[in-house]
């Protein structure tokens, strides 16, 4: 299979319309769409260490969860990480494919996934003006805040997650991966009684108490890296003979 073949087929299965308006994604670096696609690094962030690897392993695509290009470039040279990044892949003969807000938002996307792993079930989108990534339902077995914040952290295998506790018997619950302080409230309109995202400010985690509504932040990289093995999936459903890595790759680390 081709690289613009590839494409075309995940394009398909994680269509542009799901993405937010404000999104860039897709199609990051593309120096040869006719070159034949044998092997796959699947990361969460193009970084220099997943080019690195990708070029070691050689692969000739890298796809990601996070834009390589998000705001544009207003120039091309080495003094920019993301500019030097993409001169990187050119030079390494390497694509980039990136799927951003509309895997969020897919049926079977980063937010299933993650109320999947939390034992959140009968779930239903939510989210602010339109943009419905999130997923909102109920667990099986109710439990405290404290019971449920231990879950997250042991189901994702983060070092740590930070809890806001509310007081709130944990039933009904919202998974937004990512960075969820903008979804807060809509969490709580859609009736949340606690709501898990990757990070959420200070502010919201200080005002939960008063707000009702008990909140976890479990880290970006923890509650989103789990969908880079339905990207391996999707690549491998295109084409069976394409070798699929994926690549923990995460730059935060706890101390």
């Amino acid at each position: 299979m081709k690289i613009k073949e590839l494409y075309a087929f995940l394009d398909m299965k994680i269509p542009r319309s799901l993405s937010c308006p404000w999104d860039n994604d897709g199609l990051m670096c593309c120096p040869d769409g006719n070159a034949e696609v044998k092997k796959v690094l699947v990361t969460l962030d193009i970084t220099d260490e997943a080019i690195d690897k990708a070029t070691k392993e050689g692969c000739q695509l890298i796809v990601s969860h996070h834009p390589l290009i998000f705001k544009g470039l207003k120039a091309v040279s080495e003094e920019g990480a993301v500019s030097a990044r993409t001169i990187k892949l050119i030079k390494n003969s390497l694509s980039a494919f990136s799927f951003h807000t509309r895997l969020d938002a897919l049926s079977g996307g980063v937010n299933d996934i993650l109320a999947g792993r939390l034992g959140v079930e009968d779930t239903a989108p939510f989210g602010v003006d339109g943009e419905e990534i999130g997923r909102i339902g109920t667990l099986a077995s109710p439990c405290s805040a404290e019971e449920f914040a231990e879950r997250v952290k042991n189901t994702l295998g983060a070092p740590s997650v930070a809890l806001a506790d509310a007081g709130m018997t944990v039933r009904r619950v919202a998974v937004l991966g990512g960075s969820g302080s903008d979804d807060v409230a809509a969490a709580r309109v859609a009736g949340a009684d606690t709501f898990v995202s990757g990070e959420i400010s200070y502010h919201h985690m200080a005002d939960a108490p008063e707000e009702g509504m008990n909140l976890i932040a479990a880290g970006h990289f923890f509650t989103e890296f789990p969908v880079c093995q339905r990207l391996a999936e999707l690549i491998r459903e295109a084409d069976p003979e394409i070798e699929c890595e994926i690549f923990f790759n995460n730059k935060v680390k706890y101390i």
